[in-house]
């Protein structure tokens, strides 16, 4: 019986100092984790290109807290700071040592050229306040691509040349006054969405016109650049008509959009089995929606100064090709009658800036302020159209008079030389009135609020039927009279409120986008139902996904650039909408995303979607009530 007892005191006394010696090797780790001497580092590449992605790294051997990074207005912050922790035990001789590493990562773009410099970041341990080293990095003219990862993932298609814009101009060396074409391009392999253009507007030393402002975008087409197919749109074009000579600089345009990103998950352990079941596609790819800033190339125009040597007098700054010409509705008036008098100016170039004409006018002629009428459109050439300048005449005196021909002059962009045009005069006969009316009669179709009466002494006089009342009966102190005293104040006050009610109704963001959820994507599907019976399958496939996404977007309150699959997923499980509509839902929006971006025929499924994505708002929009 004292075996066994024997036995099971020495392993009692085993496990005491296997107790100890976990102790010990606990101790040694905090003492030595504690005598250590911190060091905070900033690291990063002392040179990269403009436009290409790099890494600042803070690296801190300690648990480090309230990381305070630096001011980086000098470069494009792609995303950061991510955080990374390691650490390791070493048992070397009966010494035991751990180090503990803390890392704060930036992914940086140049964005111009020049060398900046980067400032110290600061971290808290123990109390103690630690300031990391400065950095000096030079931006060099170029173009290069890089890719960012973020903790636990790589990017597997964020190399800038995945997207990109790029401005072109129709002219880099014209005249003053000629009207040129600039085009703002994007070129893309990946999904995109969200395009915000509004930051490209500002034109110094331009009157520009925005060729593009009834529509999103232009058409789709694919281009191969560098043995690489892009995707590309117009997505900005402007007429611009340059005021002054000299070079003018027109700088970076900015555009934002949302970038469907696909990315794949490092490896989690050393064991080949569960590394290659891990890192299958199937099991582990996904997309993320990531937040682009793109920055197109600047354009240099030297605009060349007008030809000063055949320029004439009356040359008032027309440039492009125009007609001009003139026409009178009558020649024989009778004094206080009116004349109509138009010129019309037809043709293409800076027609909006043209001034009208200068006539000189009989002094015996009352003329009014001229009446611009203007019928002038914008598309992809650029601007043109018609500008009339009609004036009102009245001769007030009997007599013949002239009216002199016009001259008008403008520098011919295809000949290179200034044309001249001259309008017919006329010779007008005024006879006198017979004063059977005292106010002026006129013609044409200038408004007859213009048209000033002529002696105002005589009036009729006033013939029966009179507006009779009994006497001592007054609208003053009467019922009616007070009414209409305080209705102003009554609607005064339900205008009031009903404005406070509107504003707090509006104030709720969540609620309103709630509301007109389904109403907007109604909207987008009418849209696409013409697109789809005029076979537009670019124009279709688009609205039918801004329909999808921009519902969802809505109706759970989820800002655009974090939609993904599995928020939606997830949302409509919260809602206890069925799991059937939610996976036939996912798969609406999968077939339309695939369609949308892939090449081949898109039309032989077109209907189909579009049924599908009709029937399945319905049937949510029942699930959720």
């Amino acid at each position: 019986m004292r075996k066994p007892l024997i036995s099971f005191n020495i392993e009692n006394l085993r496990m005491k100092k296997i107790f100890i010696a976990l102790f010990q090797i606990l101790l040694w780790c905090t003492t030595a984790a504690m005598a250590q001497d911190v060091q905070f580092t900033a690291l990063a590449k002392t040179a990269v290109l403009v436009g290409e992605n790099f890494q600042l790294q803070y690296k801190i051997n300690a648990e480090g807290t309230g990381f305070q990074g630096p001011a980086l207005s000098d470069f494009q912050v792609v995303s950061g700071p991510g955080t990374s922790t390691s650490s390791s035990v070493q048992i070397i001789n009966g010494q035991v040592s751990r180090d503990v590493s803390y890392v704060f990562t930036y992914i940086l773009r140049g964005v111009k050229e020049g060398t900046f410099t980067i400032p110290a970041a600061t971290i808290s341990y123990q109390g103690k306040q630690y300031a990391s080293n400065s950095l000096t990095i030079k931006v060099l003219k170029g173009n290069a691509s890089s890719s960012s990862s973020g903790s636990g993932q790589s990017a597997q298609s964020s190399n800038e040349n995945d997207v990109f814009i790029k401005a072109y101009i129709s002219n880099n060396t014209p005249v003053q006054g000629e009207q040129v074409i600039i085009t703002y391009k994007i070129f893309t392999t990946i999904p995109i969405s969200n395009i915000d253009a509004s930051k490209i507007s500002s034109f110094p030393g331009f009157w520009a016109t925005d060729l593009l402002s009834k529509q999103e975008a232009g058409p789709q087409s694919r281009e191969m650049v560098n043995g690489k197919e892009y995707v590309t749109a117009e997505i900005k074009k402007f007429a611009l008509v340059p005021q002054r000579n000299g070079v003018i600089t027109i700088d970076a345009g900015e555009i934002n959009c949302v970038a469907q990103i696909r990315t794949q998950a490092q490896k989690r352990n050393s064991d080949p089995f569960f590394d290659s079941f891990f890192n299958d596609p199937f099991f582990n790819s996904r997309y993320q929606n990531v937040e682009k800033k793109l920055m197109s190339n600047p354009l240099k125009i030297d605009v060349k100064p007008l030809p000063g040597n055949d320029k004439p007098d009356f040359f008032s700054g027309a440039v492009g090709s125009f007609q001009f010409d003139s026409q009178i509705d009558r020649t024989e008036v009778k004094a206080n009658e009116a004349i109509t008098l138009k010129y019309t100016l037809k043709g293409k170039g800076n027609i909006e800036l043209i001034d009208p004409p200068m006539v000189n006018f009989p002094t015996d002629f009352e003329v009014y302020d001229p009446e611009v009428k203007n019928s002038i459109k914008s598309d992809a050439n650029g601007v043109s159209g018609v500008r009339a300048f009609e004036y009102l005449i009245i001769p007030r005196n009997p007599g013949n008079y002239t009216i002199k021909s016009v001259q008008f002059a403008y520098f011919d962009i295809s000949k290179r030389e200034y044309v001249s045009t001259t309008t017919p005069e006329y010779k007008i006969n005024v006879s006198k009135g017979d004063g059977s009316s005292s106010s002026a009669v006129y013609s044409g179709s200038t408004s007859q609020e213009d048209i000033k009466y002529i002696g105002k002494d005589i009036r009729h006089i006033k013939l029966s039927p009179y507006d009779l009342r009994p006497s001592g009966s007054f609208f003053f102190k009467s019922g009616t009279y007070y009414f209409l005293l305080a209705l102003p104040l009554i609607l005064f006050i339900l205008v009031l409120i009903i404005w406070h009610k509107n504003v707090e109704r509006r104030s709720n963001v969540a609620l309103m986008k709630n509301r007109r959820a389904t109403k907007v994507s109604r909207k987008r599907l009418q849209a696409a139902f013409t697109y789809l019976k005029e076979s537009k399958e670019n124009e279709f496939y688009i609205e039918i996904s801004k329909a999808l996404w921009g519902y969802l977007s809505d109706k759970f309150t989820i800002p655009r650039a974090e939609l993904s699959v599995e928020n939606v997923k997830e949302r409509l499980m919260k809602k206890s909408v069925s799991e059937e509509i939610i996976n036939q839902f996912i798969e609406t929006l999968n077939n339309t995303e695939f369609a949308r971006f892939a090449p081949g025929n898109k039309s032989q499924n077109m209907e189909n979607i579009y049924n599908e994505a009709l029937s399945l708002i319905i049937k949510i929009e029942r699930e959720l009530k």
